[in-house]
């Protein structure tokens, strides 16, 4: 499973326009249902702020990975996007956030879940490659980055 397949140019947003935490959590799986890819749109939306309650997803470096479980999700399922101005986003480092990565899933692909969130943290960790892709000006570009991260 490459990243890359699950994340085409269609489910990613520059900019995101959400101005809050819960606001960009909503416009994300918001993109998953205009795509088909969620069902109840409210249902996944509680699963990923319940979630986030637990313990926040912004895993510092301005990226957070807001992801959760539920079975309106028939298949592992990812959205992006990038904010103009970083966001509060309670984030470990207690940086505001502007690269955003949205997994949800049913129970199912739990497997696939925890390999997808652990790769996407790999590719974050190079500050030029953050660097790049907030720097993308179209998700044709930012979804190229992504292919070639995944090829080298």
């Amino acid at each position: 499973m490459l990243l890359s397949e699950l994340l085409p140019p269609t489910r990613i947003r520059i900019p995101l326009g959400g101005t809050t935490k819960d606001d960009l959590l909503r416009e994300l799986v918001g993109v998953l249902h205009a795509a088909g890819e969620v069902g109840d749109e409210d249902e996944v939306l509680r699963a990923v702020r319940e979630r986030e309650a637990v313990l926040s997803t912004g895993i510092g470096n301005g990226v957070a990975i807001p992801h959760g479980k539920s079975p309106r999700a028939g298949s592992l399922a990812m959205a992006a996007g990038i904010t103009r101005e970083p966001v509060e986003f309670d984030a470990l480092d207690g940086r505001p956030v502007n690269l955003f990565f949205l997994l949800v899933g049913p129970d199912s692909a739990a497997g696939d879940h925890v390999k997808a969130l652990s790769r996407i943290s790999r590719l974050v960790r190079s500050d030029s490659f953050r660097q790049r892709l907030t720097s993308a000006a179209s998700p044709e570009e930012f979804h190229a980055l992504m292919v070639e991260a995944e090829q080298s």
